[in-house]
């Protein structure tokens, strides 16, 4: 049988909050200095494909002879090997079949010995459509998220929940910018499919809080910090191997397909998923179980065990333990389950 292990997550939860801060100034300095690089999709725009061209064609090479026909704005793609392999150079929105998109075609050609250049215009109104789309999608999605978490476990939870989903939205937002990668309708995917991952991490966490909450002050004696921290290291090896079996794929997509095999159209998607992942698992260990620990060890009841327990690691007397129940006495809020019964018999258990 495997053996729990004895990290220090909550304990040293300074230590993580100093990291995930460093990180957040960092995506968010990348935000507004260097800006996202927005795709086609959204911006609208022309796009040229040209299939079948030489090893010696490179995306730099294809930008500047774009660019030399008076295209101020040209990014451009190259994927696929030996005869398959295909560029995609996408500038701003010139007319359709007009002047200038001729002599780009004409550019192209010249440069990789293609003859059929294929031409393709998308307005403005049609990555507004997208990114609508796409906001509304998030928007239901954390709705019901919040929903949800707050039926099926607490309120604190829920909102803890969002903030590290929050977390990881940032830093992957922020390494886009940081690193210049597009934001394409696939990146907006990859976006919800992190959401995703980061909420089922951090559902089972709290789910194994909520059920290690028996053993909440007498006999068991433990503070909700310990109890966290507890819940924490029984899910850590759990999270951590869904976490490697995911990034896995990711990462061959990422790395092997995108630079080695020069199927650069798949990296928007994978680098999402692959950062999205890392923060993901980082930020439900790290980040989510510690801030409800502290923050829920600010309610009357929960200040009162971490006192008891101080004061009992310090050989404290019945009568010294005692005072202590007396000056919180009357503080603990009206809750759910007091009503229902169930606190009667908890302040018993206690």
């Amino acid at each position: 049988m495997r053996r729990t292990p004895k990290l220090r997550i909550v304990p040293n939860a300074r230590r993580w909050a100093i990291v995930s801060g460093l990180l957040l100034v960092l995506a968010v300095g990348s935000l507004f200095g260097r800006g996202l690089e927005l795709s086609l999709d959204f911006v609208g725009g022309s796009s040229f494909r040209v299939e079948g061209i030489a090893a010696d064609v490179t995306p730099d090479l294809l930008r500047t002879t774009v660019e030399g026909v008076g295209v101020t704005e040209a990014v451009a793609q190259v994927s696929g090997t030996g005869t398959e392999r295909a560029a995609i150079v996408r500038t701003e929105s010139l007319e359709p079949d007009g002047p200038q998109a001729r002599a780009v075609r004409e550019a192209l050609t010249a440069v990789t010995g293609v003859a059929d250049v294929q031409e393709t215009f998308v307005g403005p109104t049609w990555g507004q459509r997208i990114t609508t789309q796409s906001l509304r999608a998030l928007i239901v999605f954390l709705i019901v998220v919040t929903l949800y978490i707050s039926i099926r476990l607490d309120r604190k939870m829920a909102v803890v929940a969002l903030a590290a989903m929050a977390h990881d939205v940032l830093l992957t937002i922020g390494l886009y910018a940081l690193v210049g990668f597009s934001v394409s309708p696939a990146t907006v995917i990859a976006i919800l499919t992190i959401l995703g991952y980061s909420l089922y991490d951090t559902v089972v966490i709290f789910d194994r809080v909520k059920d290690n909450a028996h053993t909440l002050g007498e006999p068991g004696r433990r503070t909700i910090l310990e109890l966290v921290n507890v819940s924490l290291n029984e899910v850590v090896y759990r999270s951590v191997n869904t976490t490697v079996s995911s990034i896995l794929p990711v990462g061959a997509l990422l790395f092997i397909g995108g630079q080695v095999l020069g199927a650069t159209t798949l990296q928007d998607l994978a680098l999402a998923l692959f950062i999205g992942l890392i923060a993901g698992a980082y930020s439900s260990l790290f980040v989510a179980g510690p801030l409800y620990a502290y923050w829920k060890a600010r309610e009357p009841a929960e200040q009162r065990r971490i006192a008891k327990a101080a004061a009992r690691a310090e050989g404290a007397s019945e009568e010294e333990l005692a005072a202590i129940d007396s000056s919180y006495a009357g503080r603990a809020p009206i809750t759910t389950d007091y009503v229902r019964g169930g606190g009667r018999r908890g302040r018993r258990r206690r």
